[in-house]
């Protein structure tokens, strides 16, 4: 359970757009979204689900980009089902969107994402550890 609450916070921003956000002290306040804008989301089932997009993505990106590692599919299915994500409900319509608008982000720079997909969800991993294995040779 500890790594699911961590890789809620860790998805707060996709890796490669992290490094470009200015840090919280320095940020905008907030201000109301615009009508039809994405709101953030208020309940802990909405923040699961917009985790489970994020990592659906990040699983998308890893399979498709990273030469060296590989994601490990039944892991991840555990994972949103732990989440009390239907793996369904993100595999269409806007939650597909939304989740191929994070891949992406990811291959703006293929190299660091890969990278980070290992720190964090590598077999060693402080994220969700096992998500992202290395390939067989």
């Amino acid at each position: 359970m500890k790594h699911l609450a961590l890789a809620v916070c860790l998805f707060a921003l996709p890796f490669a757009a992290a490094a470009q956000e200015p840090p919280a002290a320095v940020a905008k306040p907030a201000q109301p979204a615009p009508d039809g804008a994405e709101k953030a989301p208020q309940t802990a089932e909405e923040r699961q689900k917009a985790s489970a997009v994020k990592l659906a993505g990040l699983v998308r990106f890893v399979g498709e980009s990273c030469k060296e590692v590989q994601p490990d599919y039944e892991r991840f299915k555990a994972v949103v089902a732990a989440m009390g994500v239907d793996l369904d409900a993100i595999s269409k319509g806007e939650l597909l969107m939304r989740s191929m608008s994070y891949t992406e982000v990811y291959r703006k720079d293929v190299e660091a994402s890969c990278r980070k997909a290992v720190e964090l969800f590598g077999e060693k991993g402080t994220a969700i550890p096992g998500l992202v294995l290395r390939k067989a040779s």
